[in-house]
């Protein structure tokens, strides 16, 4: 039993800190914080204060280590390191941030340690000359950080303890030991600068977001620890799952301060986070459904949605909310890919359908065999679906004469009035060979899923003014005859990967929730859109003005990755749901890794075996051996992920085959198409096959001329899929090819090459 009143907080980092010692000590560690909490006085504990400070404590965790505390009141304590009893009087500094208001702790030891570990290499000695000659100077290596202050550093939010070694920095090497052990704040504001931001930007897009909205008192540790820039928790068993849960262990106990305030503020209508890859976009979802949950009344209904685009990611997002909060959480979510939700809903309204429901593969397949039994040869299959989706199923186009007069913004090809004739007649000939057949495209599914979900809002609109108009009494005949005590469907709707939701679904998510505070919260990334789904929020009844964020910081993808991962995307504009344009500037990383590497191949037999000859390289590595699970191979077609599977297995590494519904099987090595890896993350990423007529395909090369508007949207989306494959790696990309390189590489990756060829 704790002693009451008696908190034990962890601040953030400290955790990397003790999850570095051996195992018996972490053990020590768990024993030790109960028994703080306990009673911080036990005599085994041996808590004294160390000698010329006022509030830094040291606690016994065992014989060897120590814990070094922050007293923040008489019974509140903050335990900022975990250190060798010999290291406990190294020397240490915390304090205020003056700028975010939270409590930062640095050991100058270790970052002094750190940076000298990185000192470049001196240059090695010239052969004596054989006459006497004056020696030049040698040059002098320039300070990264010149050209700005210590004002201005200490304005961004830099640690002041940190400046005089800050001033030292002659090498990206040295700045990156400074940042392994600097305050998050700190490291973030430098590499910023190093990557070339201006002050302003910096200012901006780091610091801005996390700096506090009220005045500093840098004495007032109590108040500075409830700050959302003191990164802390108090329980052990959140303690335990931050130690021990990997990743996502530290993410349910440890949020950054700029995704803490998305998550627990208050929106007055629907609210859209943005951000690149690995930004954690998802783990603000998850942390928002659970807030959600939080301000609940008690229930045993599900009031609260959380939804995204397939089947495969929406089971991730069960586990993962699963793991956050338990089956309690779960009570109250219902957790469901949109097509499935769609799909539900259509077969409430109509139990006897008994439709099959069929994707954009084989609807275009359907779209050639009904042009083929016709004779037609002047109309390209995928051109009419896209046309018929995005235009007739888009705009929820009900007769020829509204088809004369849909806007077509965006699609490209000019069409004349007897072409929109001749789409209309062949789309009517298509949902009546799609009706004889007992088939559905996902598209009909959501569209009239949408339309039944309007329907019914329209009921309980009808149904409130009704009531007021009565003087707040219900019309029980009218409730009878709507077929039951009509309410809307969920209170709380969160989106996950909202960029890839088409407009039915939207038109009928906006249905399902009142429009109220917190009804809908987006995250997603116009730069990871992999279908064709472009939609303005705006005109589809979502207005997101003045309620969009973005998340910048990666904390997945390395510096190195990232910088060739963003060449990919080029000078292509992508939009931001809205109407308006989406850039990634301020993205960055503080994680560090070797550069990606480009192995050309004559063709693809060759490259098959440099890819298994890879990562047979890698199994006998003591150094790079990693668990087979841990390695992922994506490549451009079904056909191409079956034939590198052969040659793997012939080379005795067992392939996984990653499907719509995730990896079939365990313990391979995870092969799949781009599209396959959306939401998924590993240690190393093998991208195979990224030739040009590859990477984009042959077919979108020939639509540059015919049609250039459907050519860019498709270049686009071809260079999305590869910058999502390039960052779903932690530590590494390896990208292949065979022929010539995809012009999509640039000179960052198909100008270092391994392999022959």
């Amino acid at each position: 039993m704790n002693t009451p009143g008696v908190t034990l907080r962890l601040l953030d980092k400290a955790d990397k800190e003790i999850l570095k010692l051996p195992r018996t000590v972490k053990g020590a560690f768990f024993d030790f914080q109960h028994k703080f909490k306990t009673n911080p006085h036990t005599t085994g504990l041996k808590l004294q204060q160390l000698k010329g400070d006022s509030r830094l404590w040291s606690a016994r965790v065992n014989d060897e280590y120590r814990a070094l505390l922050l007293r923040l009141a008489a019974d509140d304590w903050l335990i900022a390191s975990v250190k060798h009893r010999k290291d406990v009087y190294d020397r240490l500094s915390y304090g205020v941030n003056q700028v975010t208001g939270g409590i930062e702790y640095v050991d100058l030891e270790v970052v002094e340690d750190s940076v000298l570990r990185r000192l470049p290499a001196p240059p090695q000695a010239a052969p004596a000359p054989t006459a006497p000659a004056a020696e030049p100077e040698p040059a002098r290596p320039e300070a990264l950080f010149t050209d700005w202050s210590d004002e201005q550093l200490s304005d961004l939010g830099v640690a002041e303890p940190l400046l005089p070694v800050i001033r030292t920095l002659t090498t990206e090497e040295q700045l990156l030991g400074l940042v392994e052990y600097a305050p998050q704040l700190t490291g973030e504001v430098l590499l910023a600068l190093f990557d070339g931001k201006s002050y302003d930007d910096v200012l901006d897009q780091v610091t801005t977001p996390v700096a506090a909205t009220e005045p500093v008192d840098p004495a007032d540790f109590q108040a500075a620890a409830q700050r959302p820039a003191t990164v802390v928790t108090t329980s052990d068993e959140a303690l335990r799952e931050a130690l021990e849960g990997g990743d996502f262990g530290r993410w349910k106990v440890f949020l950054h301060p700029t995704q803490a305030k998305l998550v627990e503020r208050r929106y007055s209508g629907p609210a859209r986070v943005g951000g690149g890859p690995g930004t954690g976009k998802t783990i603000v979802a998850l942390h928002r459904v659970r807030h959600l949950v939080r301000q609940l009344p008690p229930g045993r209904d599900k009031p609260v949605l959380l939804t995204t685009y397939n089947k495969n990611l929406a089971a991730d997002l069960r586990s993962r909310l699963l793991e956050l909060g338990g089956e309690e959480l779960l009570t109250r979510v219902e957790v469901s890919h949109v097509d499935q939700l769609a799909l539900r809903i259509v077969r409430e309204a109509e139990p006897g359908s008994g439709k099959q429901a069929i994707d954009d593969n084989q609807a275009v397949r359907e779209w050639r065999g009904l042009l083929d039994e016709l004779g037609e040869n002047g109309w390209d299959p995928e051109f009419l679906h896209d046309e018929w989706t995005q235009v007739i199923l888009g705009q929820a186009v009900g007769t020829r004469t509204d088809y004369f007069r849909a806007r077509r913004a965006g699609r490209g090809k000019n069409i004349s009035r007897s072409e929109r004739a001749e789409i209309w007649q062949l789309a009517e000939r298509f949902t009546q060979r799609l009706d004889r057949l007992r088939r559905q495209t996902w598209d009909q599914v959501a569209e009239r899923a949408a339309r039944l979900e309007i329907g019914r809002e329209q009921r309980i609109l009808s149904i409130a003014r009704q009531r007021e108009e009565a003087s707040g009494l219900d019309n029980i005949h009218l409730q009878d005859g709507s077929g039951g005590w009509l309410r809307y469907r969920y209170r709380h709707i969160v989106v996950d990967e909202a960029q890839d939701l088409r407009p039915a679904h939207w038109k009928m998510l906006r249905a399902m929730t009142p429009r109220e505070a917190d009804d809908l919260f987006l995250v997603g990334d116009t730069h990871q859109r992999i279908y064709k789904n472009q939609v303005t929020l705006g005109s589809l009844g979502i207005n997101i003005r003045g309620r969009s964020s973005k998340l910048s910081l990666s904390y997945r993808t390395t510096r190195q990755i990232l910088r060739s991962a963003l060449g990919v995307l080029g000078e292509t504009k992508y939009d931001d749901l809205d109407g308006s344009e989406e850039t990634l500037a301020g993205y960055r990383s503080v994680l560090s890794g070797r550069q990606p590497a480009g192995h050309a191949f004559p063709d693809w037999s060759t490259e098959r075996e440099g890819i298994a000859a890879l990562i047979e390289q890698w199994d006998t590595s003591a150094e790079l051996s990693i668990p087979h699970e841990q390695i992922a191979i994506c490549v451009p077609t079904n056909q191409m992920a079956a034939e590198v599977g052969y040659t793997l297995s012939l080379h005795g590494i067992h392939p996984v085959e990653i499907r719509s519904d995730g990896p079939h099987g365990d313990g391979g090595v995870h092969i799949g198409t781009m599209f396959r890896f959306k939401g998924l993350e590993y240690q190393r990423m093998i991208i195979a096959g990224v030739a040009d007529g590859l990477v984009p395909r042959d077919s979108v090369n020939g639509l540059r001329t015919t049609d250039p508007v459907r050519y860019r949207h498709e270049i686009q989306r071809a260079r999305s899929l590869l910058f999502v494959a390039a960052t779903r790696a932690r530590d590494s990309v390896d990208v292949f090819w065979h022929g010539t390189p995809s012009p999509f590489l640039g000179p960052s990756l198909a100008g270092t090459t391994d392999g022959p060829g």
